[in-house]
């Protein structure tokens, strides 16, 4: 182990910043388009999932109070899934912006 740790060592007297800076940016053409796109897309997506996380927790109580499991239960896995969902869609715009980057390169 102290063998890859002085490796690093020296790798990194070597480069001190191994990481180019640079600024991500669309071609001109598709920059306005694509970005409305990605605005209503991620409004809306985001919109929807926190609607359905409302809509899950609401499930949750009334299962629970009622006491039907069931009820309670698709609550919970609707809570879940609507956060993933949110996640996915933040996710997505970094990889467009990736996508746009290697064909330009």
């Amino acid at each position: 182990m102290s063998q890859i740790m002085e490796t690093l060592n020296v790798l990194a007297a070597k480069n001190p910043n191994p990481i180019p800076g640079y600024k991500p940016a669309l071609p001109g053409t598709l920059q306005t388009p694509t970005q409305k796109i990605l605005a209503w897309t991620a409004g809306v997506g985001l919109t929807l999932s926190v609607l359905g996380g409302l809509s899950g927790w609401a499930c949750v109580a009334i299962g629970h109070n009622s006491e039907r499991g069931g009820l309670a239960a698709r609550g919970k896995q609707a809570v879940v899934w609507s956060l993933i969902s949110g996640m996915g869609i933040g996710v997505t715009s970094g990889l467009v912006w990736t996508f746009y980057k290697m064909s330009q390169g």
